[in-house]
Order: structure tokens, then sequence, then C-alpha cells
């Protein structure tokens, strides 16, 4: 079995050999004049090379022809060092060459035999949306040489204040067949992982959450060749020529993570656009290239994964079948309620007078439809934090939605489902709305100002 090496360790172990070329000059230029800071080198040279033997060892075992090798340059070192020791002639010329023979076939057995893995790391917060994340990390996975990694990172609850407050991490909620790493166990400084995967944008401009500080995109940098940033939504398609809306909507755009990393995939070659004038707005125009270099437009992973569920069909969660079927056995109809951030921030005392007209009347026709109601996930943490007033308010609305026991109550952390089991979606304009469209779900956004259903 062939032995296999992280990309970057290789590449630093090779670095670190290179470095003998020019050690081999010092030792030939100071082989007659200098037998002193000669035989220090060498030294220096056996060291090196003991030390690169010592890692490949560590990291495959022992018995490698790469150590062979370095074993048998730490031998002509020694007998060079010897000869310098010794008062032996000496051929500068010859000495030069052989080292640089020695050193070179290293390298070269070293790069045939340590065929190189590559490490890809996948930095989720939320388990809820793994999915702007998934169908990347599938791709990656199935690709021979590459180490792909999901390591779900802890979060805060922002107070009214700005600092931090509940911790939050949902590594156990991830689908089974989601292999994770605690992210306490991971020395991302050692592992340097050649390429990061993110769905979190704000870094500290989050006013509702924040993943720990060490996770912000402008940190992350520091520890990988290549940062990627896809985005955990998606956006209604932005009318490039509205000046009005690309100025409304940039803000969307205009985040730390479009900043820092290496590079952005969003959802379509229009919304790259969007997001190339948007930053260029911020930046200026001497910036464009870079955003176009980097900004790619060749899709969601969220709607690839809606699609690919959508046409291998969903099991009916077990306790979600006494509110899906009438008791003559006959399936009712299900509507997807979703009631998003933005919305409630617009509006709020309006938007909980809404929700429970809505319940009103779902819950008048609940033997012919049911209401699977799956507010945002933030959606708690948001009013907590910014409509605190409200907060009571908003948690007995959802005590009373559970108990009067009508619909479905849906905070798990697949949206999914939740979308492909529906027949309707009704509420506010969200990334669920762009879902359901690419699986033709009818859609019917709700307004607040409209009193009836």
């Amino acid at each position: 079995m062939a032995v296999r090496l992280k990309k970057q360790m290789k590449k630093r172990l090779l670095n670190l050999l290179a470095l003998l070329e020019g050690a081999h000059k010092v030792i030939v230029e100071n082989i007659e004049k200098n037998h002193g800071e000669a035989a220090a080198c060498l030294e220096e040279c056996q060291n090196t090379a003991i030390a690169i033997g010592t890692k490949i060892d560590e990291i495959e075992g022992e018995g490698t022809a790469s150590v062979a090798t370095l074993e048998n340059y730490c031998e002509l070192v020694y007998a060079v060092y010897e000869q310098i020791l010794g008062g032996s002639p000496l051929k500068p010329s010859e000495i030069f060459e052989n080292l640089n023979d020695s050193y070179q076939n290293a390298a070269h057995i070293m790069e045939q035999e340590l065929p190189e893995i590559i490490e890809v790391v996948f930095l989720p917060y939320k388990a809820s949306m793994w999915d702007s994340l998934e169908s990347v990390w599938e791709k990656v996975s199935a690709v021979p040489g590459i180490e792909a990694k999901v390591i779900p990172i802890p979060y805060y609850d922002r107070r009214s204040d700005g600092s931090f407050g509940k911790f939050h991490y949902e590594g156990e909620q991830f689908p089974p067949n989601v292999p994770v790493i605690d992210y306490a166990t991971y020395d991302f400084e050692k592992n340097h992982p050649d390429e990061i995967y993110i769905h979190n944008p704000y870094d500290e401009m989050n006013i509702v959450t924040s993943v720990h500080p060490f996770f912000y995109s402008k940190n992350l940098k520091k520890y990988t060749d290549k940062l990627v940033y896809i985005p955990y939504f998606v956006l209604k398609e932005i009318d490039l020529k509205n000046k009005n809306e690309l100025m409304a909507k940039a803000h969307l755009a205009q985040v730390p993570a479009v900043m820092y990393a290496d590079e952005i995939i969003v959802q379509s070659e229009n919304m790259r656009q969007f997001y190339i004038e948007s930053m260029v707005m911020l930046c200026g125009e001497n910036a464009r290239k870079s955003f176009e270099r980097k900004i790619k437009g060749t899709g969601s992973p969220k709607l690839d994964r809606i699609r690919k569920m959508n046409e291998e069909g969903v099991e009916i969660p077990e306790e979600w079948k006494q509110y899906f079927f009438r008791k003559d056995g006959g399936k009712k109809k299900v509507v997807l309620y979703n009631t998003s951030i933005s919305a409630f921030l617009r509006k709020s005392e309006q938007m909980l007078c809404k929700m429970e007209r809505v319940f009103g009347v779902f819950k008048k026709q609940q033997d012919e439809v049911v209401l699977l109601w799956r507010p945002h996930p933030l959606m708690e943490a948001t009013v907590s934090s910014m409509r605190p007033q409200l907060w009571k308010q908003y948690q007995k609305l959802v005590e009373s939605y559970k108990n009067e026991d009508f619909g479905i109550y849906d905070d798990s952390p697949d949206v999914d489902r939740a979308i492909v089991l529906a027949d309707a979606y009704y509420g506010d304009q969200s990334s669920l709305v762009m879902m359901c469209n690419a699986i033709n779900k009818p859609v019917m956004i709700q307004s607040v100002v409209i009193s009836h259903v």
C-alpha cells in the first residue's frame, strides 16, 4: 500500500530539504579556509535530515524508502565531517556534487513515494444549515487523495448589549452518515488544511449570534491556503438593472467572508454579478478584477440537496403521521408555514398578531389541512436579543401552538425534509421560497397587513 502524506506536510518537508543545497554551498566555501564553520554547517545538515526522517516515521511508520535515502545522506555528511576533522585532503567540487546528488535523490524518492493527500475541512456551525455544504462535502469525499473532515464549530447567542450569551454546539445533531470531528481536538496550526469551507459570513458583525472568534473568516485565513465561503441562504434573483434594488440588497454581499475568502460560490451567474457590483460599491473600482476572479456563480448546494431529496423521496417521521392523515386514512394537504427573522424585525408586534391569526385559521381546517410551522432556526435567539420586550409574548405563542396540537412545530435541523413533504408553502420571503421553486412547490407569500389568510 502506498504511503500517503498530507499535502501541506509534504510541501513543508520538501521545502525544508531544499534548504540543504544552500548549506552545501556554504560548506564548500569554508572547507579550506574555515573548517569549524564547515563542520558546524554539516552538523546542521545532518540534524535537518534527521528531523525530516523522524517526522516521516512519526506520520507514516518506519521502513519507508524516503527515510532510507535520508539515512544515506546522513552517512555521507558524517563521512565529510570526519574528513574535515581528520585533515584529509578534500576536493570542494566533489564534495558539493556528492552532497547535492544525495539530497536530490532523497527529494526525488520522497516526491514519488509519498503521494500527497489534500485535506479539506468543512466548518458548519448550525446543523440546520449543513445543507449549504453537504453536496460539496459528498463530492469532495468521493475523490481519491482527498481527506474531507467535518468539524462543527461552536457559537454564542448575543445579548442585547452585544456580549456573548448562551454557548451552543450542535455536533451531535448532524446526520449519522456525516462523521464529525470535535473542534477542540483539531489543531488548525499544525494541520494547516489545504482548503476550509465556511457558510457563516458575518464574523463579529452578526448581532444575533456569533461563532467563536477563532472561526471568524479573517482569522481562519491564516490557517489554510484556500478559504471558501458558500452562503447558507439562497436569495430571490436580483434585477441588476434596478439600481435601487441593488443598493438596498448590497449589504447581503458586503460581509467579511466575501472580503477574506479566496473563493465565494453563489447560486447563479446573475447573483455572481450582484456580489461583484456590491463589493465594488464598497471597495472601489480597483477591486473589481479581484472579486471577478474569486466569486463563482456555479450554484448553491442547498438547491442540489433539495432536488436530490425530492427525486429520492422522504419518509414521513413517525411522530408526524398522526397529523398527516385523516381518521379515514386519507392524506391531508400539508402547508409549510415559514416565519423569517427579517419579516419579524420589520413589524414585530404585527407579526405576532399575524401568526396568531394564521394559527386560528388552520386550527379550524385541521381535518383537511395540516400546518407545518417552521420558524427560522435563529428566531428565538433573535427575539430574545433584539426584541426582549416581546420575548414572553413570543414564547407564549409558541407554547400555545404546541399545546393546542393541531399542527406540527418543526425545529429540527432538516429543513429540506419539511419542504419535500409539504404540498405548498405559505409564509415570508426567504431562502425556502427559492428551494420550493426549485422543486415546483406552490408558494404564497404572507402579508402582515392583511388580516385574513
